[in-house]
């Protein structure tokens, strides 16, 4: 008989409801000492309001909470932290003009009256740092380091307050290969020094690689907790997380490109805001072609597509679609032509939430016919388009006159789709199409811009998701801090070289 394993979490029957939405209803979950505890399901499944429970963001209408085999109930993060819990957030909670040790020590009551203990506390980090192998520089400034390194210092900062248990919510997703195979070396280290790691992803073949037991959240239910086996792959986990068979594996044809639609020849943009701009960039779009452009987020990659959708002012350069210049071309007069445009934030770049299904899917071009002229809007050309596109995008919605803000994600997403590629496009840019999105509508979405590309549209294809650009495109080009890195084709595709790339390294 094997050692009985000791458990350190229990959530036992945990119901939350917000109005007339139940996001938890009677969800149990244990996660055991010294166990990475992937935690599956789509959006919207339960899994952040449950970990926002654990952690002390939100209050449980029924059920318990035991941690060590003592009951708790948690009303902050302070609380959670004080009892051992640990959670580093997708977007980290670092303050960057503070160094690594100030971050660390930041919000704990250390050294007497306004004294900060700073040479007892380096010390303290820096045992820690060698004891689970995490190299990071102590006295560095947080905006000074790579994204891969503040990681760490998150890491560091919960196993400074002694934290037993680690949240760890889509912890791979600003992270290059490189990074990502760095972490998982120090999360196995932390499962030998009998840490508890819950591992919240999407991405089912790290959860794989990583996992030793998977709990698969649906509708706010905790259908199954499964051990990881050597006989378990993506295509089950996905069947369990959507309670039928998903077809994982995109057929794609070969790709015959044609004309030249979209040319960008050493173009500049300026930074804005927390932006990096774009420097010197050129790359010739096909017809019939995806050029997926990869990267950590936050490289240019709104940059780009702003810029060539006349959204950011090109400040040097020149570019062309469908051999016209239009280096200096207006928004509207950009809008006018062929173009499908798929903006990184649908719910403030390409819906208006309070307008109809039918007034947001006639929203690019409402003074041209058939949806009205430049005196009146005809309505009911509208509304028998609009049928006509919901239906044709399975898009869940009861009619046309239902507002947008009342659909989920992937139903939004789809209006969006809907609209942009629902018509003869030439070019389609896609920024981020699939982010936030459920399996489901993931595969709706490569499906749509596949049958585009076959039907002669040159998509560029702009995604933080490496395993998406690998699947999908013909052509992969990497963008660093605002600068192309490579542009090569995705069958001499390899991920070493990618994630290199991605960090800024020529290969």
């Amino acid at each position: 008989m094997g050692k009985q394993k000791e458990i350190l979490l229990e959530m036992r029957n945990i119901t939350k409801r917000f109005a007339n939405v139940t996001a938890n209803d009677d969800v149990s979950l244990t996660v055991y000492k010294g166990e990475i505890h992937a935690l599956l399901g789509e959006n919207g499944a339960g899994k952040s309001t449950l970990m926002n429970i654990l952690y002390g963001l939100m209050k449980r209408d029924a059920g318990r909470v035991l941690f060590k085999g003592r009951e708790i109930s948690l009303h902050s993060p302070a609380q959670a932290i004080e009892a051992g819990i640990g959670m580093i957030h997708q977007h980290f909670q670092l303050v960057d003009k503070f160094t690594v040790l100030e971050n660390i020590i930041l919000g704990l009551r250390e050294g007497r009256h306004i004294e900060l203990p700073l040479e007892r506390a380096e010390k303290k980090i820096a045992a820690l740092c060698e004891s689970y192998g995490l190299d990071i520089k102590i006295r560095a400034l947080v905006e000074n380091l790579p994204v891969g390194e503040q990681q760490k210092v998150e890491i560091v900062k919960a196993l400074y307050r002694d934290s037993e248990i680690l949240i760890m919510d889509e912890p791979t997703a600003v992270l290059t290969p490189q990074e990502v195979r760095k972490l998982f070396v120090t999360l196995n280290r932390l499962r030998e020094e009998g840490k508890s790691i819950i591992f919240i992803s999407h991405k089912l073949p790290e959860v794989l690689e990583i996992s030793d037991r998977i709990s698969i959240m649906r509708d706010g239910r905790m259908v199954d907790t499964i051990d990881n086996t050597p006989d378990l792959n993506s295509r089950q986990l996905a069947t369990h997380m959507v309670g039928r068979e998903i077809k994982l594996q995109v057929e794609k044809k070969p790709c015959c490109p044609g004309e030249v639609v979209l040319s960008l020849d050493h173009t500049f943009a300026d930074a804005a805001g927390e932006s990096c701009g774009i420097k010197d960039i050129s790359f010739e779009l096909r017809r019939g072609e995806i050029l997926g452009i990869a990267g950590v987020d936050g490289n240019g990659q709104e940059d780009l597509s702003e810029m060539i959708m006349g959204l950011r002012k090109l400040t040097k350069g020149k570019i062309c679609i469908l051999g016209e210049d239009v280096s200096n071309s207006s928004t509207k007069k950009i809008r006018g032509m062929s173009i499908g445009y798929i903006p990184a934030d649908r719910l403030h770049a390409a819906l208006v939430l309070d307008f109809t299904l039918k007034l947001n899917l006639a929203l690019n071009h409402p003074d041209k016919p058939p949806y009205g002229n430049r005196f009146l809007m005809n309505f009911k050309n509208i509304s028998r388009i609009a049928k006509e596109k919901l239906k044709q995008f399975n898009v869940a919605a009861p009619d046309c006159a239902e507002l947008a803000r009342n659909l989920s994600g992937g139903n939004q997403q789809k209006v969006v789709l809907a609209r942009e590629v629902g018509e003869k496009t030439d070019l389609i840019i896609a920024v981020y199409p699939t982010r936030g999105l459920d399996i489901d509508a993931t595969r709706f979405v490569f499906d749509t811009l596949l049958k585009e590309r076959d039907g002669g549209a040159a998509i560029l294809y702009i995604s933080t998701e490496l395993e998406e650009i690998l699947t999908l495109s013909d052509r992969i080009g990497v963008l660093y801090e605002g600068v192309l890195m490579d542009v090569f084709p995705a069958e001499n595709a390899e991920v070493e070289k990618i994630g290199l790339l991605m960090a800024g390294e020529r290969v």
